[in-house]
């Protein structure tokens, strides 16, 4: 059998896994710095939690778990012979594997909230899966980096997560956009225009926008019956062009008569003022009227962001959902959240050389094996060391003295200590620099003090 990996995912090596967690950490430092808490949720839920939360494009990408032991016993043969996937599915799959992190958080607060204290702030790092078509920058496996405020309507929270995204990404040293609209001033598009009933078809395709063009968008919103003059409408709204204020007086002349887009555009000039008076970092905030996050439970300000050095798509995104915990039962809980796309973070990171430099291993101090002799002094003095917060090894195997020397160049181990006969007669041990080659002979007492001088140089 040829060995391989599951279309979609991918193995990480040492220096890659370094790498990831200097962007989660980077990302956890800011989450708490900002007062989230961690929690976790279990990698699949039940298949009715998941479904019917995403849109169905969204539906379609779950990973569904199969039930186990004969679970075909069970189906009627005229449900197995339609080949009907939507009522087969459902009968033989009760979990799936989870396609963001959000739907499982809302089922979270339902559950427990008699324990929490609202407003409530979660970060999450976890893996989610999606049965898309593999490609540079998407994976069917992956890590979302969430954090979301749930039981408050204020928009300040919004405010906080752009400054969120900020701090992140200027820490990480990237320009980056952060993009910005309201489903608000989308239904007041749709209302204007007609097309209420086609609203979710609407914003799955204004969603390709950037990826298709406007001309083709428009074209495949001709597609789904929409009305000549109602395209012709939403095509005045696409082509608003200008800084973020003037894209806002025109949108307050074209939605001058739907209340729902008055109140989007109230919204929008709340936290793009707050902003403006407050400051980024680096990043720029930029009112994107193409902007529609094709995923149904999003009712309010949705963000993206994409990097400003590399074309690769959105690097984070999310929005305002006020009626997500509704679905499982609990009314009036809205909550706003934003996600940090790692993997593509990564790629951006990658190509712009920002990652700080890495070895394979992390192992600072190599003890050579001489034998037994100095067995249990090495271990000894290692403790030490470790003790002092330095990392360091001891050979398992008294190999030749080559083989040993190989395997620390090999690993880029910056200092080898060597303790033979004539070093344990003089409680002495032999420090090599391996990147000068300068050794020099010290007492054992202060080993861990000269090597963490030598360190630090």
């Amino acid at each position: 059998m040829k060995v391989s990996l599951a279309k979609g995912t991918r193995d990480f090596s040492p220096i890659e896994m370094q790498k990831r967690n200097f962007i989660f950490n980077n990302i956890k430092k800011a989450f708490e710095q900002y007062a989230f808490a961690p929690i976790e949720t279990p990698s699949f839920e039940n298949y009715q939690t998941l479904m019917g939360k995403y849109g169905e494009e969204g539906d379609r990408l779950i990973f569904k778990i199969l039930n186990n032991g004969e679970y075909l016993k069970k189906i009627e043969s005229t449900v197995l012979e339609e080949k009907n996937y939507t009522q087969l599915t459902p009968k033989i799959c009760d979990r799936a594997l989870r396609y963001d992190l959000t739907v499982p958080f809302a089922r979270y607060v339902v559950m427990n909230q008699s324990k929490l204290t609202f407003p409530f702030k979660r970060y999450q790092i976890q893996p989610v899966w999606r049965a898309d078509r593999p490609q540079r920058g998407r994976y069917r496996e992956f890590f979302q980096c969430d954090a979301d405020i749930i039981g408050s309507d204020s928009l300040v929270n919004e405010v906080e997560l752009v400054q969120l995204y900020d701090q992140v990404f200027s820490g990480l040293g990237l320009d980056v956009s952060i993009r910005m609209n309201n489903r608000k001033i989308l239904a007041g598009i749709a209302e204007i225009a007609d097309i209420e009933n086609k609203f979710g078809e609407f914003t799955v395709i204004l969603d390709k926008l950037d990826k298709i063009g406007l001309d083709k968008v428009l074209e495949e919103l001709s597609k789904k019956e929409i009305a000549d003059s109602s395209i012709e409408i939403i095509k005045k709204f696409l082509e608003l062009q200008g800084s973020n204020d003037e894209i806002i007086q025109g949108l307050s002349v074209l939605l001058a008569h739907s209340e729902i887009g008055q109140k989007g555009i109230e919204e929008l000039t709340f936290v793009l003022g707050t902003i403006k008076e407050l400051g980024l970092n680096k990043s720029q905030l930029v009112l994107d009227l193409t902007l529609a996050r094709g995923l149904d439970y999003y009712t309010g300000a949705i963000f993206e962001v994409t990097s400003n050095e590399v074309q690769l798509g959105s690097i984070g995104g999310g929005g305002r959902y006020d009626n997500l915990t509704g679905i499982f039962g609990l009314k009036n809980m809205s909550g706003v959240g934003i996600s940090f796309g790692l993997d593509r973070i990564y790629l951006v990171l990658e190509e712009l050389g920002l990652f700080p430099e890495y070895r394979e291993s992390t192992c600072q101090v190599c003890f050579i094996n001489f034998g037994i002799e100095n067995t249990t002094l090495s271990l000894k003095l290692i403790k030490e060391l470790r003790a002092h917060n330095i990392s360091a090894e001891f050979y398992p195997e008294s190999s030749k003295m080559k083989k040993q020397m190989n395997y620390a160049n090999k690993k880029q181990i910056p200092i080898v200590v060597l303790i033979g006969e004539d070093e344990i007669k003089k409680n002495t041990a032999i420090v090599k620099n391996m990147s000068t080659g300068e050794q020099k002979e010290l007492d054992q007492a202060v080993l861990s003090t000269e090597i963490s001088q030598i360190l630090s140089c």
